[in-house]
């Protein structure tokens, strides 16, 4: 079967992961059958649907017409075998219950044509156990999507002991044409990737204060602030639910071993059914008190460096037993939960032999499984390598090699392209620093005429500030005033770059995003994208140029508008405004954008340099820019380019400048 073959997905189990699922198909254009075992809940999880999508229609992220041709391709059941009779593919997400999806499979490998391709939202289950009571486990794969199924990128695609190669390709086309990012599983192992490194994760917290070695409050400020995680170890389980961490971990402890025993912190929480925000009280009260309040000021390097050596071991078990890439490891938790690096990456940063050592130190002094650093990591430190490759094999012939921009050069533009689309490209100081290293390579590139900076994905150019990066500065004057000055460092690179720079605006612009932009020479932005300065909101000012540099842009009176308002602004009224040079559709964005640039690149080198000087000259000083504007004028006679473009103009052609 290929993907244009499939034209109708059944999905059994309508609760919060079905009715997800069911509304991603609708909207991926294909015909859906929703079912549960009466008509309370399948209706339930059809009114869950219609209001997703009448407010995906009021955020203007979809058309009202998308969202009611999306709603009349749902038709709920409640018989299994009517749902399932013309089923190309079944995707199952019926309670996380080993016999309770046996039985089920059992009903529908019976009910379902032959054709069709099975697929298990499960966790954590066992792919190849689940497929043993079907005749089709050539034809049987996992498919996990992330909750809420709407708004998370991630879906696993897992292959069980014999699920074919084609039916792998057949889901992972199937969740990239949902407009989701799929990661292999290659092979069947408990967790499969992300819930292998978080489950864990969340179990050493527990573990750490069980012992006593630490707090709630130091843990999570530690893995919130620190090592830059979206939430608290505590709070992460807090929202998820105590209780399915912990149902994951009995299984990983039963198929895999001691050194996933649950920790009896959180056994004693499941117990109590204190199970976090579900039930109002978990790690942290969220009736009687305020929730999960995590200190800034109270991180600690060796819970850091604990947490991260465990994560590192499971990485390792991961790679080591080949159950997937290195790129997958790090993408899935980027995706599905939140980390503002991979795993792999964050281990390498930290040092392969320091976390080895780490582990060597706590298996010595505790003697318990979970801390024995598996082969592979144990092989890698030794060898001086980590999870990348060799700790010193960066390339330093490669200018353009960075972790959180991406640069090409083709065809006069440099191409420059914040790359954190699972973060919605914020800017943190990782992204700062890269992002001045790039501007200084393209600068000195003579290849390079003209820069376009953008965002990755259509989601955001840049939803702002990393939050979570800054957070760590709160209360300290001194920190703030230097993350100020480092973003306006960078930013105003652009600024007093030579070579005419273009935003090219994408999705949500916010806060230092858009100051970002304000350092370019010109900026276009597509339909969908969405402008403001909400740092008042926050009780804060812009701090990376914004201040300034608006006013130039847009006037004193509209930039004092949007800065004091915080509100959210179109494109086409910020074209008005005249900080919006071109609106573009979205469907041909990319396109219009690039050849926006280049139409730059082909200009006068030399003469666009001394035009962008005299111009910014004469912002402050009228006098100064006229000095530099007769100055550059004069210099410029006695350019080759000069020459060419009187030539070109004589001779009624398009000049062909060299910067000469």
């Amino acid at each position: 079967m290929e993907l244009d073959d499939i034209n109708t997905i059944t999905v059994l189990g309508a609760g919060n992961m079905g009715h997800g699922i069911a509304e991603v198909a609708a909207l991926a254009g294909y015909e859906v059958h929703l079912r549960d075992i009466n008509e309370e809940f399948v209706e339930n999880g059809y009114d869950q649907i219609e209001w997703s999508l009448d407010k995906l229609a009021e955020k203007e992220q979809i058309t009202e017409a998308d969202a009611e041709d999306a709603l009349g391709r749902v038709e709920t059941y409640v018989d299994l075998a009517e749902s399932a009779a013309d089923a190309d593919v079944v995707i199952e997400a019926v309670p996380e219950k080993m016999d309770i999806k046996k039985d089920v499979y059992t009903e529908l490998e019976a009910a379902a044509p032959d054709r069709a391709v099975f697929a298990t939202n499960t966790s954590s289950l066992s792919v190849t156990e689940l497929a043993e009571v079907t005749e089709r486990p050539e034809r049987f794969c996992g498919m996990h999507f992330f909750n809420p199924p709407v708004r998370m990128q991630l879906v696993e695609v897992i292959s069980g002991a014999d699920t074919s190669a084609e039916t792998m390709d057949l889901i992972t086309d199937l969740a990239e044409s949902m407009d989701k990012t799929p990661v292999r599983v290659m092979k069947d192992s408990p967790g499969f990737v992300a819930n292998r490194i978080l489950v864990p994760l969340m179990n050493e917290a527990a573990w750490i204060v069980e012992s006593g070695d630490a707090t709630i409050a130091e843990v999570d400020s530690t893995t919130k602030y620190e090592m830059g995680l979206p939430m608290g170890s505590f709070e992460l389980a807090d929202q998820v639910g105590i209780d399915v961490g912990y149902h994951v971990l009995e299984y990983m402890h039963e198929v895999l071993g001691d050194a996933y025993e649950p920790c009896p912190l959180l056994e004693r929480k499941v117990e109590a059914e204190n199970l976090g925000k579900k039930t109002g009280e978990g790690f942290y009260d969220y009736e009687n008190g305020e929730g999960a309040q995590i200190p800034t000021d109270e991180v600690r390097d060796d819970i850091a460096r604990r947490l991260t050596a465990v994560m590192a071991n499971e990485v390792a078990g991961l790679l080591g037993n080949e159950v997937a890439t290195v790129s997958d490891v790090d993408r899935a938790l980027m995706l599905g939960g939140g980390f503002p690096d991979g795993p792999a990456k964050m281990a390498d940063d930290a040092g392969l032999e320091t976390l080895v050592e780490t582990l060597d130190d706590l298996h010595e002094e505790t003697g318990e499984e979970r801390y024995e650093a598996v082969d592979y990591l144990r092989e890698l430190a030794e060898s001086g390598e980590n999870f990348h490759g060799s700790a010193d094999d960066g390339d330093d012939s490669d200018p353009y090699d960075f972790e959180n921009v991406a640069v090409e050069v083709r065809e006069g533009v440099g191409h420059l392209e914040l790359d954190r689309p699972h973060r919605l490209n914020t800017i943190s100081d990782d992204l700062i620093a890269d992002l001045s290293a790039a501007v200084d390579a393209l600068a000195a590139d003579e290849a390079v005429r003209a820069i376009l900076l953008t965002g990755a994905g259509d989601r955001a150019f840049s939803a702002g500030a990393d939050i979570q990066s800054a957070a760590g500065s709160a209360g300290d004057p001194h920190l703030g005033t230097e993350l100020s000055r480092r973003g306006q460092r960078a930013f105003g690179k652009l600024e007093d770059c030579d070579k005419p720079v273009v935003a090219a605006i994408d999705g949500y612009c916010l806060g230092g995003g858009m100051e970002l932009t304000m350092c370019a020479d010109l900026r276009v932005a597509s339909k969908r994208s969405e402008f403001g300065q909400p740092e008042h909101d926050l009780g804060l000012l812009p701090g990376w140029g914004g201040s300034v540099r608006l006013q130039r842009i847009v006037g004193t009176g509209r930039a004092k508008e949007i800065i004091f308002t915080a509100d959210r602004y179109d494109p086409e009224t910020m074209a008005d405004y005249g900080f919006v040079n071109e609106v573009y559709e979205n469907d041909e964005f990319d396109e219009k954008a690039f050849e926006y640039a280049k139409r730059f690149a082909q200009g006068p080198p030399i003469a666009q340099k001394y035009t962008k000087r005299a111009m910014h000259n004469g912002w402050e000083d009228t006098d100064a820019g006229l000095e530099v504007e007769a100055q550059s004028f004069g210099l410029l006679f006695a350019t080759d380019d000069l020459m060419e473009g009187m030539t070109a103009f004589m001779g009624d052609r398009d000049p062909e400048f060299e910067g000469e």
